[in-house]
């Protein structure tokens, strides 16, 4: 049998919201609330552990920065931990992080570690609109102010070049390949949407800690119609991630037979099998595949062999899903049936998006279910412009051999063609999309295509270029004269005579 002190388990879980969609609270900066979770999580635990803490990983906030997060809430604790850490920006690292703890645990390295996160972006947002900078509100300024983004931040000189530059234009070009390699059309992309995000929704309206709870149906989330307008193409505004949200949660890990010395109950443990992480590059035009994530492929087999599991063997699996594509590809990377739900949190759009910390919500939220109902849980986080993929196991019994899990990343290489510039000539069109104005037409378009002799073309088009990629989906392995200035793309429909018509 595994040494028990070489076990690792959740003793404790605690997340919260404050205010929320259309109610918002009085400004609280993510610390506070940070905190306010972190004592949930212990409170949970049943035991008075704090000063037990020897390691603190923070995920990094962007709404406000912080020198030492860590620091701060051990203070507030009165914990003396050895070890800190706040990691970089992205989605994957509340998943990474599991992982990484049940390491050391296993290791011998911790004994008692808090993972936390959070963010206040809607009362950040909500003060600077009503002329107040939250450091006059008392907010820590250490350096205080939201965390600075870099041009690097938002993608490689290729993607800018093209203005594949926000999330909102660059996703939708995975799905539209996605949806093209699976024969689906664009309206069938959006049913699945739909489909999908209004179940999320049911699990949201039960979340304490969501957002905006409030049930929607497959019809609400693909009618655009009022607020719900079309962002770029298939994506309405409901299937988009909600950043603007005051979220924080909190989760404590510690080893079985510390777990055991302080009394916790058997049926409140949640053991942390490990899991595998995989980052491809940060480049998506770099990449040889958008209808498939090989960095998830790498993740999950790792994980799926290092704990003698198979898809079908999870009781609940939590996607992230800042937009439809994320889940839709851990379902397909799963071979699981199209009608699986992803989720027991409810979702970015609606439970909320609170920036690098919802898979930590996600911990939060399968552990309430697995200690009602179920054995065994896979966590995923996403990150970047699905860069980083990362998944966990969670079991309410632990593996035969412990924690089997590895938490360091396998850095994939590029495998994307060589690269055509200002080139003028015929295109198979790879993938592509268009974003939409306030006024409902399309106004930018972005394409990713391939010349005859292989190699890759990709930029932005003007709005009539946009009203042609809008088909999104559909338009998807068609053949488009394309004239390329800088990035600055003229697309141009190839009309196909049939064989009857004269040719001039």
């Amino acid at each position: 049998m595994t040494d028990p002190t070489r076990v690792p388990v959740v003793i404790g879980v605690g997340d919260l919201r404050s205010g929320r969609a259309g109610a918002p609270a009085d400004p609280r900066e993510p610390l506070d609330l940070i905190h306010e979770a972190t004592l949930a999580a212990i409170a949970d635990t049943g035991a008075d552990l704090a000063t037990r803490i020897d390691t603190i990983h923070a995920i990094k906030t962007a709404s406000w920065d912080y020198d030492d997060l860590p620091g701060l809430l051990a203070e507030r604790l009165g914990a003396a931990p050895r070890r800190t850490s706040t990691s970089p920006i992205g989605g994957h690292w509340p998943a990474a992080l599991l992982d990484r703890i049940g390491h050391d645990i296993a290791a011998g390295t911790s004994t008692v570690a808090l993972l936390v996160g959070g963010e206040a972006q809607a009362s950040v947002t909500n003060s600077y609109k009503a002329g107040t900078d939250p450091a006059t509100l008392g907010w820590t300024t250490a350096p205080g102010g939201p965390t600075p983004i870099g041009s690097e931040d938002l993608g490689s000189p290729a993607m800018q070049r093209a203005g594949m530059i926000v999330p909102t234009r660059v996703y939708p070009l995975f799905e539209n390949r996605l949806s093209h390699d699976l024969g689906h059309s664009r309206e069938k992309s959006l049913d699945w949407s739909a489909t999908l995000y209004a179940a999320f929704s049911e699990f949201a309206a039960e979340n304490p800690a969501s957002w905006s709870p409030e049930r929607r149906t497959a019809d609400d989330i693909r009618t655009i119609a009022g607020k719900n307008r079309l962002v770029t193409d298939p994506y309405p505004l409901m299937v988009n991630a909600m950043p603007f949200v005051d979220q924080a949660a909190a989760v404590v890990v510690t080893s079985l037979a510390v777990a055991r010395e302080l009394g916790v109950p058997d049926d409140h443990l949640l053991y942390v099998w490990g899991g595998a992480g995989a980052t491809e590059p940060s480049d998506v035009l770099a990449r040889g595949d958008f209808g498939r994530s090989a960095a998830l492929d790498d993740a999950l087999r790792r994980t799926l062999t290092a704990t003698d599991l198979r898809p079908g063997d999870f009781d609940i699996i939590d996607a992230y899903s800042c937009f439809p594509v994320v889940p839709k590809l851990l379902v397909e990377q799963l071979g699981l049936p199209r009608d699986t739900v992803p989720s027991v949190t409810g979702g970015h759009s609606f439970f909320g998006g609170p920036l690098n910390s919802y898979t930590l919500h996600s911990v939060v939220s399968v552990a309430g279910r697995l200690r009602r109902d179920g054995e065994l849980a896979l966590v995923h986080g996403n990150g970047g412009y699905l860069t980083y993929q990362h998944v966990v196991v969670l079991g309410c019994a632990p593996h035969t051999d412990g924690y089997v899990g590895d938490p360091e990343h396998v850095l994939l290489e590029p495998s994307a063609p060589e690269a055509a510039t200002d080139y003028s000539g015929e295109v198979q069109i790879v993938t592509a999309t268009a974003e939409f104005g306030r006024d409902g037409n399309p106004s930018v378009g972005f394409l990713v295509g391939l010349t005859p002799d292989g190699r890759r073309i990709s930029g932005r088009t003007d709005a009539t270029g946009a009203a042609v990629l809008a088909a999104g989906a559909d338009i998807v392995g068609e053949t488009v004269h394309v004239t390329d200035n800088g990035g600055h793309l003229t697309v141009t429909r190839i009309e196909h005579l049939s064989p009857e018509e004269p040719r001039s």
